[in-house]
């Protein structure tokens, strides 16, 4: 295992001082960002195929004058 950083090891001794209630709340909101980061990980990564597909449209769509310009004032 990797030792923690200065940062984290701070923090993990600051949450060590709360009640056991909060630090129950602090670390569930942890898990739940972590989880959700590596969520949408996998959620890019397996999307890279389709998104290069999607890109390479597009510059054709432009190339062959299909596309118009975005006007700001019309948004």
């Amino acid at each position: 295992t990797c030792p923690l950083t200065r940062t984290l090891d701070a923090a993990i001794a600051k949450l060590a001082t709360l009640p056991p209630d909060e630090q129950d709340r602090v670390g569930r909101w942890l898990l739940d960002e972590l989880r959700d980061e590596d969520h949408w990980a996998r959620q890019f990564a397996a999307s890279q195929d389709i998104l290069s597909k999607l890109g390479a449209e597009a510059r054709a769509d432009l190339v062959a004058g299909r596309t118009t310009p975005l006007d700001p004032e019309k948004l």
